[in-house]
């Protein structure tokens, strides 16, 4: 009778020099940093914190610092897995070097945020450029506006950090303040601007959504930060909703969709409202959603001190079976509202051109998945250098799936899917003929999709 040998092949363990390499699909992010042109504009703009005789570039240390946030890490020390690699990535800096490198760039972190930006929105200009039609202000105006999100998010601090403090969801930590570009249905999203706050800032704080929404716009290619016209579209929810942002978004130009406060006598309101009035809402696939209908209520409520042209629209639908009945609910129905100034479509699409702002949330999940779960560092403005890190792989995921992913699925998949499927893809790297050769594996279950990625990234020139 022949013993079991268990579930699993028995394996003997050594070590050896092998040409085998880890999250060889790392590759796929320098070659897109290289195509983007960011390395080269980040190198450009930070030359002057680079000292002389230096052996690294302050842009390779925030480059490989987002490239290990992208492939899994969370932390400085997370830059061993590209250390580990360098026929893949380069020299990378120690520990030691990366510590003394963000003090200098955070000890003049208003000038570092300025010249990033820069780097990052003429590498923007550049892939948009690239991607044609995939590019997400392809044929932006009135009716197909660019869209920018934005929204807030709590990050907890689980150690005394500078300038951290108590949220209000009776947390501790930060309340950043971020703002991404729409990619709509087909793609994902890649950050403009994140603004870093204590965690008691408040969420409707109008001086901070201007501030965002003016780096936001800034960081947009093909738009006049000061007039950008109708063809951009600010959405946001219900802590934007203020007098004082709505007025300042008035004063841009720019079309808005925010969600809004109702009046307490809204119960009143509601019953003036003939119900021939109301019209049936859509689902996120456009169809006709039964229980949920919208009206227009701008004629009913008093609007003093908010800008011409604002409409109030709201929607009312039957809480979905087990959800308890709220307070401010009017006669079985839950209502909620947001304000636009756009003056054509019907209301149904207005509706759900604002409920498609819930994609934001997917967009600060992603992000929350490359860094932004946990600020490390203990300065405030070390933290804010993070965020622009953050955004940096967020840039290089969006941008890689922009030009390399176009009429594929995976455009979709967000990070955890994409370092399961092809960052952590099995290769040797060889040398020959001055050349590197990687060579990933055949039977690999994602090795055609790998190759496809690389192929229409390397067809593509940089800046």
């Amino acid at each position: 009778m022949s013993k079991r040998s268990g579930l699993y092949p028995q394996v003997r363990v050594d070590t050896a020099s092998v040409p085998a390499v880890a999250h060889a699909g790392g590759a796929l992010l320098t070659r897109t940093a290289r195509v983007s042109g960011l390395d080269v504009a980040l190198s450009r703009a930070l030359g002057l914190w680079r000292k002389p005789l230096a052996r690294h570039d302050p842009a390779k240390v925030l480059l490989d610092l987002a490239m290990s946030l992208a492939l899994g890490g969370d932390a400085c020390r997370d830059a061993a897995l590209l250390r580990a690699e360098p026929g893949l990535f380069g020299p990378v800096a120690s520990d030691a070097t990366i510590s003394r490198t963000i003090a200098a760039l955070a000890g003049d972190i208003d000038k570092v945020e300025k010249a990033i930006a820069a780097a990052r929105a003429a590498a923007r200009a550049h892939v948009w450029r690239l991607a044609g039609a995939n590019a997400p202000n392809h044929d932006a105006s009135a009716a197909n506006p660019l869209v920018i999100d934005l929204d807030a998010t709590l990050v907890t601090a689980h150690s005394d950090k500078e300038q951290a403090a108590p949220t209000f969801k009776r947390g501790y930590g930060f309340h950043p303040l971020c703002a991404f570009i729409d990619h709509g249905p087909q793609g994902t999203g890649e950050p403009l601007a994140m603004l870093l706050r204590p965690g008691n800032a408040g969420s409707n704080t109008a001086t901070d959504h201007e501030t965002l929404i003016k780096q936001a716009l800034a960081a947009t290619p093909v738009i006049n930060p000061h007039r950008p016209g109708k063809k951009v579209l600010i959405r946001t929810d219900g802590a934007g909703g203020t007098r004082e942002l709505l007025s300042f978004l008035d004063r841009r130009g720019v079309s808005y969709s925010i969600g809004w406060t109702l009046p307490a006598n809204t119960p009143e309101l509601y019953r003036l409202v003939p119900e021939d009035v109301w019209q049936a809402a859509y689902n996120a696939d456009g169809a006709i959603r039964e229980g949920a209908h919208v009206a227009e209520f701008t004629n009913l409520i008093a609007l003093k001190g908010y800008p011409p042209g604002m409409r109030v629209i709201v929607r009312r639908e039957r809480p979905h079976p087990g959800a308890q009945l709220r307070f401010e609910d009017v006669e079985g129905y839950r209502l909620t509202a947001f304000v636009t100034n756009t003056s054509r479509g019907q209301l149904a699409e207005l509706e759900l051109r604002h409920r498609r702002r819930a994609r934001c949330e997917d967009r600060i999940r992603i992000a929350k998945d490359t860094g932004l779960t946990n600020l490390p560092l203990q300065g405030f403005d070390q933290n804010r250098l993070w965020l622009l890190i953050v955004q940096i792989a967020n840039d290089l995921l969006a941008w890689m799936g922009m030009l390399a992913l176009t009429s594929h699925e995976a455009r979709r998949w967000e990070p955890k899917t994409l370092r399961h499927r092809l960052f952590t893809i099995a290769a040797t790297l060889a040398r020959t003929a001055r050349q590197r050769l990687l060579h990933v594996k055949k039977t690999a279950p994602w090795a055609v999709l790998f190759t496809t990625v690389w192929d229409n990234l390397a067809a593509l020139s940089p800046p």
